[in-house]
């Protein structure tokens, strides 16, 4: 292997695998089974914009009680039931026991993920020393599936749901990059780093890492996801507009642009005569 010169860590849903029709659309449905109102999907990307909703539970929740200000006699649900609906309708499951299962078992949303990247796109990371992980807001079962079952990838390092405080906390994004760098026999400040993700949600974690780590020298490497991206000229480029207002430090098209070259040149990572890349 050659020696760490980079880090760079993603997200997953509208990163590596494209989620309009399945995460996106449970949110959807999730809503519409409670209300009989469907979301746009602007109405979806102007919420998960305000930074907070990253996790797709609570912004299910919180679009019904946006909706209650129009429908003031429509019950709101308990969150362990809009839990219950949007993972039957992701999973294809009506119980926890289904979460370990392949997906050949899983019936619901989750087959309807193309992939954004393939394995050699990380196999050519690698081979240029730069040291990937993941840090997503997917429920595990989800993530690894994706990861290793569709990629081919062996125990990638992943931080999922569960493992850390959602999104724009840089808790799991810091800690994955500190045991990325330790066994790069690498110390973190010395690293450059980016983190690609398509939500503010994700520029945020990382301006809040920067803040919370000063030595850190990390970007936040922001591609508008799928549905973004095939919505026209103006939806996109307002997509973006919103992401660097956020504190994106570059956008990218998608995220199989991001060869070595490209992200050497993006974290102005130097080259072996100590020039910037």
């Amino acid at each position: 292997m050659p020696p760490l010169r980079a880090l760079l860590l993603f997200d997953i849903d509208g990163v590596i695998r494209d989620v309009g029709r399945s995460y996106r659309l449970a949110v959807t449905e999730t809503v519409a089974h409670f209300s009989g109102w469907r979301p746009p999907p602007g109405t979806v990307d102007a919420l998960k914009a305000e930074g907070r909703w990253n996790n797709d539970w609570d912004a299910s929740l919180e679009l019904l009680r946006r909706r209650r200000l129009q429908q003031p006699n429509l019950p709101l649900p308990p969150r362990d039931a809009v839990v219950e609906v949007f993972s039957g309708l992701y999973f294809g499951r009506d119980d926890d026991s289904a979460v370990s299962q392949e997906l050949q078992r899983w019936t619901g949303l989750i087959r309807q993920e193309p992939l954004l990247v393939d394995g050699a796109f990380f196999a050519a990371l690698s081979g240029a020393g730069i040291g990937w992980g993941f840090v997503s807001g997917s429920e595990p079962p989800s993530a690894r599936h994706v990861l290793e079952d569709r990629l081919g990838l062996s125990q990638p390092p992943l931080v999922a749901m569960g493992d850390a405080p959602d999104k724009p906390d840089p808790t799991g994004l810091l800690q994955l990059a500190e045991q990325l760098a330790a066994r790069g026999h690498v110390p973190l400040p010395q690293l450059p780093m980016g983190y690609v993700g398509d939500t503010v949600a994700d520029v945020l974690t990382v301006v809040h890492a920067r803040r919370q780590e000063p030595q850190l020298r990390c970007k936040a490497l922001a591609v508008p996801p799928p549905h973004v991206a095939a919505a026209g000229a103006p939806v996109r480029s307002a997509y973006q507009q919103q992401l660097l207002a956020a504190g994106a430090d570059a956008i990218i098209g998608a995220t199989a642009e991001l060869c070595p070259e490209r992200v050497f040149q993006l974290l102005r990572v130097p080259d072996s005569q100590g020039q910037d890349s």
